[in-house]
C-alpha cells in the first residue's frame, strides 16, 4: 500500500479517522467538513472503502452497538493505518514543494520563462 499514492477518497476517510473514531455518518459530515464541501461521500461508497480499509488493516472497527434499533459500528486508525496516513501526508508535502519551487522558477522577477 505504500508505494502509491492514496486515492483522494481513501486519504479523506483516514483522515476523518485520524484524530477520534467515528461511525458512518459522522465520517461523512468529517470528509465533507475536510474537502471544503467538495466531497460528498454516498453510503454506498463509504461502505464499500470501509470494508477494503478493513481487510487492508488500515481501519478497525472499535465498537458496534444498536441505535434505534439499527446497528453502528465505530471505526478507529489502526497503527498501520496511521502509518500509512502518515507518508501519504509526507508524499503530498513533497509534491508541493516541488510545484512550489517550479512556480517560483518561473516567476522569477528577472523575466526568465515568464
Amino acid at each position: 500500500m505504500t508505494d502509491r499514492q492514496l486515492q483522494e477518497p481513501t486519504r479523506l476517510v483516514l483522515t476523518a479517522l485520524a484524530d477520534a473514531p467515528r461511525h458512518g455518518y459522522a465520517i461523512i459530515q468529517e470528509v465533507l467538513a475536510i474537502s471544503d464541501g467538495r466531497t460528498r461521500l454516498s453510503t454506498g461508497t463509504l461502505y464499500t472503502a470501509l470494508d477494503r480499509l478493513l481487510q487492508q488493516g488500515l481501519i478497525e472497527v472499535e465498537r458496534e452497538e444498536v441505535v434505534g434499533g439499527r446497528m453502528r459500528r465505530t471505526f478507529a486508525l489502526t497503527g498501520q493505518g496511521q502509518d500509512v496516513l502518515v507518508e501519504e501526508a509526507g508524499r503530498l508535502r513533497r509534491s508541493v514543494a516541488e510545484t512550489e519551487r517550479r512556480l517560483a522558477v518561473r516567476l522569477r522577477p528577472n523575466g526568465a520563462g515568464a
